[in-house]
C-alpha cells in the first residue's frame, strides 16, 4: 500500500464524472488533496515537478464511490467488523466513503457516541467514515433523539438501520424537526406485523421451500404512509432500501407530486433474484428479502431511469455461528464493500445498466443527497479517486475478503471488472498488483 501524498497524474484514462456530465478520454492531475485539473492532454510537462505519471490507457477513471449502507461493528462488534478492516475492504472495492450505521451496542444515538466513532475512524481507517445517528432512541421507535445535537456532532443522517418507526406520531414529529435542522431521514420501509415469520419472498418458490414469506405490502404500506406524512410536514425523506415493483409505484407518485423523497437499492437486489438461494443458501438470506426476477428488473431499470437515486452495498457482516444455520433461524445479512462494484458492473457488460449511470448511483448522488464534498471530479473537489479496470476476469475466493466475515452472496462468483487503485485524500490506499 502506498501512502505518500506526491502528486499524481492519471493519463490517457476514460473519464466519467457524472456531476458535469463527462465522459471522455483525459488525464486527471491530483495534488495537496484535491483534483487540480481534469482534461485533455494535461501531459507530463504540465505537472509538478517529482508527479506520479500513472499510465491509464484503457482504463477508467471516477469518482470514489460512496456507500450509504454499511454496517462497521465499533463499538460493540469488533468481532464483525472494524473501522479499520471495513476500509481496507472498501478501499479494494473502490468506496472511498462509508456510512457506518447506528446499530452498535451502544446505538449511535447520542453525541458521545459519535464523536467516538469519528475519533476511532479517524485514528485506523484509510477511507473516509461519516457516522448515521439513530431517528430514536436506543432505535426502539418511541422517542426522537437530539437532531441538533446529533447534527453538529457529525451525523451526517438519521436512520433507525433494519426498523421501522411504526408509530405514525413519531415519524410525523421526526420528519417536522428534519425540516427544522434541514437533515435527511433515511427510513427502512418493512412493517413487522406483515413481515411476521416470514424469512423470504413470499411466493411459489417459497411455498416449495417450504418457507415462510414475507410480502411485497410489507414493504410499500410503510412507504405509502411515509409518503404522506412526507406531504404533510414537507421533511427530506429517503428510502433505505427498497426491492419490489409496488413500492416503486408509491416513489413515483410521490416524486410526481414533487416530494422532496430519494431511494436507495442494495446491488443485491439488483443482481440477484430469489432463485439465487437456491438449496437454501443462507449467505443469500437479507433484509428485505430478494425478490423475484421481474422485481429485479424493475428496480434497474428505476436506477436507469432515476427513479432510484442510489445504490448500496448494505455490508452486513455475519458471524459463522448464525449464518451456518437453517435458512429459518439463519441471521440476514451480507458483506458487500468489495463486491458493490464488480456486481454492479455485472449489469453494465449485459447492457442493463450505463457505466455513468451506474458511477452516478454509487458516487454522485449519495454525495448529493448526503451534502458531502465527493462525488466529483470538479476542480477543487477531494482527491477521492478511482481507477477501474473495466475488463479483467476474475473469479471471488471469499479467502481475499478482507473483513473478517465471509458471509458472501457471491462465493465463487465470474466477475468481469474491478477497481486497480483507490485514492483518498490524494493518497493511494489500495493498489491491485
Amino acid at each position: 500500500m502506498l501512502t505518500d501524498r506526491r502528486p499524481i497524474l492519471l493519463a490517457n484514462a476514460r473519464v466519467i464524472d457524472p456531476s458535469r456530465d463527462f465522459d471522455a478520454v483525459g488525464d486527471v492531475l491530483i495534488a495537496d488533496g484535491i483534483v487540480r485539473e481534469t482534461r485533455r492532454g494535461i501531459g507530463a510537462a504540465g505537472v509538478p515537478e517529482g508527479t506520479d505519471i500513472v499510465n491509464c490507457s484503457g482504463k477508467i477513471v471516477a469518482p470514489g464511490l460512496i456507500d450509504m449502507r454499511a454496517f462497521v461493528g465499533e463499538p460493540g462488534f469488533s468481532h464483525r467488523e472494524t473501522f479499520a478492516t471495513a476500509s481496507q475492504a472498501a478501499a479494494s472495492g473502490g468506496i472511498t466513503t462509508i456510512i457506518c450505521q447506528p446499530d452498535t451496542s451502544p446505538v449511535i444515538d447520542n453525541s458521545a457516541t459519535v464523536d467516538f466513532v469519528m475519533r476511532r475512524a479517524r485514528d485506523t481507517a484509510i477511507v473516509n467514515i461519516q457516522p448515521m445517528a439513530a431517528l430514536t432512541k436506543g432505535m426502539r421507535g418511541e422517542e426522537m433523539t437530539e437532531f441538533g445535537l446529533l447534527k453538529a456532532a457529525g451525523a451526517v443522517a438519521f436512520g433507525d438501520i433494519y426498523h421501522s418507526v411504526m408509530n405514525a406520531q413519531v415519524m410525523r414529529r421526526a420528519l417536522t424537526y428534519a425540516r427544522d435542522f434541514d437533515v435527511l431521514i433515511v427510513h427502512d420501509t418493512e412493517d413487522p406485523n406483515l413481515v411476521g415469520e416470514g424469512v423470504m419472498n413470499e411466493g411459489e418458490f417459497a411455498t416449495r421451500l417450504g418457507l415462510m414469506g414475507i410480502p411485497n405490502a410489507a414493504e410499500a404500506v410503510v412507504l405509502e404512509r411515509d409518503m404522506r406524512l412526507v406531504a404533510l410536514t414537507g421533511g427530506r425523506y429517503h428510502a433505505a432500501s427498497l426491492s419490489c415493483i409496488e413500492s416503486l409505484d408509491v416513489l413515483k407518485r410521490a416524486r410526481d407530486a414533487g416530494l422532496a423523497v430519494s431511494a436507495s437499492v442494495s446491488i443485491n437486489h439488483l443482481a440477484l433474484n430469489e432463485n439465487d438461494i437456491g438449496p437454501y443458501r443462507t449467505f443469500l438470506k437479507l433484509s428485505p428479502p430478494l425478490r423475484t426476477e421481474d422485481d429485479r428488473r424493475a428496480m434497474v431499470a428505476a436506477v436507469a431511469s432515476g427513479l432510484v437515486d442510489v445504490i448500496m452495498s448494505d455490508h452486513n457482516p455475519q458471524d459463522v455461528e448464525v449464518k451456518r444455520l437453517p435458512f429459518a433461524e439463519a441471521a440476514s445479512g451480507a458483506v458487500g464493500l468489495q463486491t458493490m462494484l464488480p456486481a454492479g458492473l455485472r449489469l453494465v457488460h449485459n447492457g442493463e445498466l450505463e457505466l455513468k449511470t451506474l458511477i452516478k448511483a454509487m458516487s454522485t448522488r449519495p454525495a448529493e443527497i448526503l451534502g458531502l464534498p465527493g462525488g466529483t471530479l470538479r476542480t477543487g473537489a477531494p482527491a477521492d479517486v478511482i481507477v477501474i479496470d473495466a475488463d479483467t476476469p476474475w473469479v471471488l475466493d471469499p479467502v481475499d475478503l478482507k473483513t473478517p466475515c465471509k458471509n458472501t452472496p457471491f462465493d465463487e462468483a465470474r466477475f468481469s471488472g474491478r477497481v486497480v487503485r483507490t485514492i483518498v485524500g490524494g493518497r493511494t490506499v489500495y493498489e491491485h498488483v
